[in-house]
């Protein structure tokens, strides 16, 4: 099958090992989006430099994101994030919660409805899968910006998915679980006085509690090729 990825956040981590897991099958075109460059030279993958959080970067940058070839499948993973301001309300700086809403949540909203409008005629199976977390339906003291992006990008994913179904399209929120990436080594260093739950944090590296990314994008990949056996738009990993 003829498969179109975009993909956000590819440079490493989660994006990474979902972009080794797609690059396996060679009917797989994929534009990759990130705030860097793996300056990969590849006839199927194009890079487009470009930081999420920069809003009008990414509506100038829309024309290049949707190629206009026809294809079987049509993927959008949104997968670029932050954790944001690891610190408690009364601590945070207007410019982190800015970045932090920028490129959870609108940069992903812009991202689905520029992909609507360019596939939503397009014959063929159309998949978004938007990178959750189980953060944005449990509040956690410290993440603030993060799990309110993260539920706005829940709720978005479940409103588009009501609204596109006559037009072929599935949406996805998917927990990843916790998983052995960047974010969480960052997380890790956060002060214990900003984030009450440090020392679990903690133990889930020591003992050994992570999932890798490659593992978590062998499920992504799966949900991906089989949409169909998932019913409810909210997903955890774990779960299968």
């Amino acid at each position: 099958m003829k498969t179109l990825l975009i993909l956000t956040g590819h440079t490493k981590g989660l994006g990474h090992a979902i972009l080794e897991k797609f690059c396996e099958f060679l009917d797989t075109h994929i534009v990759a989006l990130s705030r860097g460059s793996l300056e990969i030279n590849h006839p199927r993958i194009t890079e487009v430099p470009l930081d999420l959080s920069d809003l009008d970067a990414l509506e100038t940058q829309l024309p290049k994101v949707f190629p206009k070839e026809a294809f079987d499948r049509y993927v959008l993973i949104n997968n670029a994030g932050w954790i944001g301001e690891v610190k408690p309300v009364g601590k945070l700086n207007p410019k982190g919660i800015q970045r932090a809403l920028n490129l959870n949540l609108v940069a992903p909203m812009i991202l689905m409805d520029a992909f609507v409008k360019a596939y939503g005629p397009s014959e063929g199976q159309k998949v978004i899968c938007n990178i959750s977390s189980g953060a944005a339906h449990r509040p956690l003291s410290g993440w603030g910006e993060y799990c309110a992006s993260k539920a706005g990008l829940a709720m978005f994913s479940q409103v588009a998915n009501e609204e596109l179904k006559e037009l072929g399209f599935r949406v996805f929120s998917l927990a990843p679980g916790i998983v052995d990436t960047a974010m969480q080594s960052e997380i890790r260093q956060a002060e214990l006085n900003d984030f009450p739950a440090l020392g679990r944090f903690m133990e889930y590296k020591s003992e050994g509690l992570l999932s890798t990314p490659e593992e978590v994008a062998a499920k992504i990949f799966y949900l991906i090729q089989h949409p169909g056996l998932f019913t409810e738009v909210v997903q955890d990993v774990r779960r299968f």
